[in-house]
């Protein structure tokens, strides 16, 4: 083991870890702003411009089980500066991008880079802060995450309005080299186990097949190859757990989700969670600027509401998490998620912007109540050396319902609109297609309110 994280370099950790988690959540919600004008440059359909997110949470999610379990047995230092530089290096090259194939390439790159970093940094951090302090630094990552989620429309839409949807990428490198400087410099613990064992290649591919397979087919809903993959990758991941079962040295340590109810549930609730809201704001960012005619300026002040709302109720709701069941908070939030959705559904081309906001603030709520306590539990469930494992299952389970939630947006729009690229004529078309994904978001998040309120609570810590 290396040496133990001091207090008085803690709180720069925390800087650290949270200008790293920062990155994702400003670049997607940035970008969610910016496809019209990347659609437009590179001539992009409806259904290729839903892969340039898509490709990147594909990606950061099959990737990451692995690179946490590298992590664990050459140190998880080597492994969150190594991914930031990766991340670094594709997020420079997406702003260079010329065509639409090569930037979804670029993306999926910079998945793997982001799978190294999100893999290991909630381990790093949860293995340096006391426990009694563990909520409240988790709620103030996920306060980092949301008041980035809030300033990624607001600058997005600056920088595309007034210079062009590459300074996006500009913007998230040269973030990304600061993180990697901080996290050589500032990270002293490696966090490596002490007899490693061997590295599980062939649990590895299975995952990554059947994971690709079961979010790529979910995507190409509702054609018949769409099902074929989906039972292919059902079929393979659960090939996957019975093989890891028997390992040794198993990439992912199967036996942990088995028998630890409380991390198998919350796990689920967090897959449901984001499976239920990641498409919110993508489909948002259309309907503002195709039906209502909004610059991304505009839409950006709209939808920066949930963001703020979020940021500032997960603060709180960490910290409580540490004196009250965390379990309660988080289906309190699931409950409040699916009021705000039930809005959402009635949606037309002619709301006031006071009811939309009104119901952004409704989600905002409901996912700042959700999240922190949420990961509290998770990482609150499993013994330390456990740590790295509980951070990239979390982290996958949030981009693959992520994934999930945008295939969800790319079959609605497929099943509607078709692979033709978006304009304010079809703006009926639009509307029809964001009413199904809100649809299907809701009985999605009606079922996380029931997975999350069945957990039991009492053996955590």
């Amino acid at each position: 083991m290396g040496n133990i994280q001091t207090k008085s370099n803690t709180g720069t950790l925390l800087f650290t870890i949270c200008l790293a988690s920062s990155l994702v959540p400003f670049l997607g919600s940035a970008l969610n702003l910016a496809l019209p004008y990347i659609n437009n440059e590179l001539s992009l359909d409806a259904i290729t411009s839903g892969w340039i997110p898509t490709s990147y949470m594909l990606s950061t999610a099959i990737f990451q089980i692995p690179c946490a379990r590298i992590a664990d047995m050459i140190g998880r230092k080597k492994v969150f500066v190594a991914g930031v530089i990766v991340l670094t290096i594709f997020s420079l090259l997406s702003g260079l991008a010329s065509t639409g194939t090569t930037l979804i390439i670029y993306r999926f790159l910079a998945g793997f880079g982001s799978a190294m970093m999100f893999g290991t940094s909630t381990a790093i951090l949860t293995s340096s802060i006391p426990i009694e302090k563990r909520g409240q630094s988790l709620g103030i990552v996920a306060a980092t995450v949301y008041f980035s989620l809030a300033a990624g429309p607001f600058l997005g839409g600056l920088l595309t309005q007034y210079f062009n949807w590459h300074s996006i990428f500009f913007l998230s490198a040269f973030i990304s080299l600061i993180v990697a400087i901080s996290g050589y410099l500032v990270i002293k613990d490696d966090f490596k186990e002490d007899k490693p064992g061997k590295f599980d290649i062939v649990g590895s591919i299975l995952f990554a097949i059947g994971l690709s397979s079961l979010i790529y087919g979910f995507s190409e809903l509702p054609h018949s190859h769409g099902f074929i993959l989906i039972g292919i990758g059902t079929i393979i991941l659960i090939y996957f757990a019975l093989y890891e079962k028997k390992q040794e040295y198993p990439v992912f340590n199967i036996r942990v989700f088995l028998e630890n109810r409380i991390f198998r549930m919350s796990g689920l609730s967090a897959l449901i969670n984001y499976s239920a809201t990641f498409a919110i704001s993508f489909m948002l960012s259309l309907y503002l600027q195709y039906v209502r005619g909004l610059s991304p300026r505009d839409a950006g002040f709209i939808l920066i509401i949930q963001s703020v709302v979020q940021a500032l109720v997960s603060l709180k709701s960490g910290k409580l998490s540490d004196k009250m069941p965390a379990a309660t908070l988080a289906t309190l939030g699931m409950a409040i998620l699916s009021v705000g959705l039930i809005g959402l559904c009635f949606i037309s081309a002619t709301t006031s912007y006071l009811y939309l906001a009104i119901v952004l603030i409704i989600l905002g709520l409901g996912f700042g109540i959700f999240s922190s306590p949420n990961t509290n539990i998770i990482m609150s469930s499993v013994d330390k050396k456990h740590y790295g494992l509980a951070s990239a299952t979390m982290g996958t389970m949030r981009l693959t319902g992520q994934a999930f939630s945008m295939g969800i947006a790319i079959m609605s729009i497929s099943l509607v609109i078709g692979n033709i690229q978006l304009s304010p004529n079809v703006h009926a078309e639009l509307i029809t297609s964001m009413r199904i994904t809100f649809a299907i978001c809701l009985m999605l998040s009606l079922f996380g309110v029931y997975a999350s309120s069945i957990r039991n609570e009492k053996k955590i810590r």
